[in-house]
């Protein structure tokens, strides 16, 4: 098969062993910094992945996509779920009533938000019925005045299903024996657990109940809607709201995920690009590494590059020669660092987990961080990007070594070497 004479050459050059060790050293030092460079870049993508990935799994699972708020509860809001629902962009709706409360147990104290939902319902809107570690969330509808706790907060004021917290009401009640806040024993069915921040915030108490908590009749006083795309939710939830509102005769209030949730998903979004740069740079100067080993390799071989010349091959061939030397070192640091950056993306949950067993430590800690673990989602398109940016670097800084090699006069070199 037909081999153009530079891409052998070059090749040629590559395999040979150099009588200058410092240019093979330097050499060295640039795969290996492409190596790092490539492998680290491809773990931090995959670890930021695996940020945005829980975050739309754990935590936008389990909030509101999006909410319609009335003024007042209403009691008249099934055929607007069934128009709702004829939207092929929303997956499901369930009425929502929700309010604050302070839940006391044992001598100690939680601050909370009080969701009063549909049990049946909740599974079409939320990934919680599926994260029950205690009890059953339909258990909710089993019993009045019961609720269904995050395990962080469990395990703060020490209870287990079956045991009795008291909800404080933050509405102060005018009696003859002064104002008080309004208190309700509650009996805990469940306990939930998403590896979130929610799990230390969020109580469940059923539709019903919650509207006798916060004084609302019998009615509703939202409505959640779960999106088939959640980032459909800013665009869709403004004119999804003017056509109740229109359907209703009555003004509603309006919110998404992008308010409560949106800095948390646009702060890891800012990180990964930000870091993806900098560790860029880690590429690029191991790149221009070569740039360094191409200038001596030329200084060594310009009598080598005079004869080439003489004998009939072109400028362009010349630079060919260099190019192809310059390249086949970015492709093997390349190579090398897909190779070790792809096992360590897919197997980092495990290694940190391993560690932090062994040693005692906790990277993440449950109360502080709305993940208790390292995530890492490795994409091959990440991995395909970062090897067609290492390889590109590479080739940039071949050329000018490779133009100033071709630029050699063989009469000049010729002459000195007689």
């Amino acid at each position: 098969m037909y081999t153009p004479l530079s891409v052998c050459i070059g090749l040629r050059y590559t395999r040979a062993r150099r009588r200058n060790h410092f240019i093979s050293f330097i050499s060295a030092v640039s795969i290996a910094g492409l190596t790092l460079g490539v492998a680290v870049l491809i773990l931090v993508l995959s670890v930021l992945n695996g940020f945005d990935r829980e975050l739309r799994n754990r935590i936008l699972g389990t909030v509101p996509h999006a909410l319609l708020e009335f003024e007042d509860a209403r009691t008249d809001l099934d055929p607007v779920v069934d128009r709702l629902l004829t939207n092929r962009s929303i997956a499901g709706v369930a009425p929502l009533n929700q309010g604050e409360g302070l839940l006391v147990a044992n001598g100690q104290t939680a601050s909370v938000a009080v969701l009063g939902v549909d049990p049946e319902k909740e599974a079409q809107v939320s990934i919680l019925p599926g994260h029950m570690t205690q009890g059953e969330f339909i258990d909710l509808s089993a019993r009045r005045f019961s609720t269904i706790l995050g395990s962080g907060i469990a395990a703060n004021l020490g209870v287990v299903p079956g045991d009795q917290v008291t909800l404080l009401i933050p509405d102060a009640t005018v009696s003859l024996a002064g104002v008080t806040p309004r208190m309700k024993r509650l009996e805990v069915a469940g306990i939930f657990e998403v590896g979130a921040q929610l799990d230390n915030q969020l109580i469940f108490v059923r539709l019903s109940d919650a509207a006798r908590l916060f004084k609302l009749g019998e009615g509703v006083a939202a409505l959640r809607l779960q999106f088939d795309n959640l980032f459909d939710a800013p665009q869709l939830i403004r004119p999804i709201a003017q056509e109740v509102s229109s359907s209703l005769g009555l003004p509603i209030r309006y919110q998404d995920w992008t308010r409560t949730q949106g800095n948390l998903f646009e702060a890891i979004q800012l990180e990964k690009t930000m870091i993806a740069l900098l560790l860029t740079l880690i590429i690029a100067v191991a790149a221009f590494n070569i740039v360094s080993t191409l200038v001596m390799v030329v200084t060594d071989k310009r009598a080598d590059i005079a004869i080439l010349k003489t004998i009939g091959l072109s400028p362009r061939g010349v630079m060919g020669v260099f190019v192809v030397q310059g390249t086949l070192v970015g492709v093997v640091g390349t190579v090398l660092g897909v190779i070790l950056g792809v096992p360590l993306a897919l197997t980092i949950t495990g290694i940190l987990d391993f560690l932090e067993s062994v040693f005692g430590f906790y990277l993440f800690n449950p109360s502080a961080y709305f993940i208790s673990d390292l995530p890492s989602e490795l994409r091959w398109s990440d991995v395909g990007l970062v090897a067609v940016l290492s390889i590109g670097l590479s080739l940039v800084a071949t050329l000018y070594p490779a133009l100033k090699a071709s630029r050699i006069v063989p009469a000049e070199i010729l002459n000195h070497e007689r």
